[in-house]
């Protein structure tokens, strides 16, 4: 029997998730796992209750902003925030968890994984920052103590 690997299995539905992004730009899916056990899941697009960024309500996603620029004006909700938020509304604790994630997740929301207690990052895609900030960023992990790593299985 060819069962997946937890990692896959979560992997997997961290990119079913990201199915549901209604970013223009790129689909983000995250899951949250406590003791094996799904406790939130999240897609990066617009908060609750404004126009979807394909409607146009991100200014960022509807202009031609390059990759990596204009963020001042980009309103979306990332799918790592999403996952942390929908947890913490619905009263589950993110402590002591692990995040799947099908992109490296960003510095704001490596910082807020750090708050909520999340132990462990599993990534799909990478996203590398220049040397510099690579540099930051992975003494930030380091000194945090949260584990994050490549998944690179299907």
């Amino acid at each position: 029997m060819d069962r997946p690997t937890w990692d896959e299995y979560y992997m997997g539905i961290a990119r079913a998730v990201s199915s549901r992004s209604n970013c223009i730009r790129r689909n983000v899916g995250a899951v949250i796992v406590v003791q094996n056990a799904i406790i939130a899941a999240g897609y990066n697009g617009t908060p609750m209750g404004v126009r979807n960024c394909y409607d146009g309500g991100c200014p960022r996603c509807a202009s031609d902003a390059a990759p990596g620029e204009g963020y001042d004006t980009c309103i979306c909700v990332h799918a790592e925030q999403n996952a942390i938020v929908l947890a913490a509304r619905h009263g589950n604790s993110t402590n002591e968890g692990k995040l799947y994630t099908t992109l490296r997740p960003c510095f704001g929301c490596a910082k807020e994984a750090i708050q909520a207690g999340i132990r462990e990052i599993v990534f799909a895609e990478p996203y590398e920052y220049d040397e510099e900030l690579e540099d930051v960023y992975r003494r930030l992990h380091a000194e945090s103590g949260i584990s994050l790593r490549q998944h690179t299985g299907r």
